[in-house]
């Protein structure tokens, strides 16, 4: 399995974020500098069933990513909230994914007090689990 090294700092404004609305999923873009994990854009989730799926807002997005160009970052994840189910990618999180480059991190908020972070590679519907590592 392939090892996925996040610093402290990203993992918990990760889970802060997922946190602060448990009952609907919350989503968000992490970008990179230098190769390395960098900055999270916490993105307003606008699906027509926000406690199942994720749909970012398409304006915040595309700010965040000319933001990203504009400091010399890049994407490097896509993160979302599972509030009822595993960290685990679901049906439509494989066939909307997108961007086979970028890492998919999913925390689950369905367990009993710990939360569970994972992350995945999403390429031609095929799931890859990584390690995360924090750092």
């Amino acid at each position: 399995m392939k090892e996925l090294r996040l610093p402290r700092q990203i993992v918990n404004h990760v889970l802060q974020h997922a946190q602060s609305d448990d009952k609907f999923e919350v989503c968000g873009l992490i970008s990179e500098k230098s190769g390395e994990p960098y900055k999270t854009y916490p993105i307003l989730n606008i699906a027509e069933s926000p406690d199942h799926f994720y749909k970012m807002d398409g304006k915040q997005q595309i700010d965040a990513m000319r933001e990203m160009r504009e400091n010399n970052e890049s994407l490097f994840a896509i993160y979302h909230s599972h509030p009822s189910s595993e960290a685990y990618p679901s049906k439509t999180d494989i066939e909307q994914s997108q961007y086979p480059e970028a890492i998919y991190i999913i925390v689950s908020l369905n367990t009993k007090g710990v939360l569970d972070l994972r992350a995945f590679q999403l390429i031609d519907s095929e799931v890859g689990s990584l390690a995360v590592v924090l750092v």
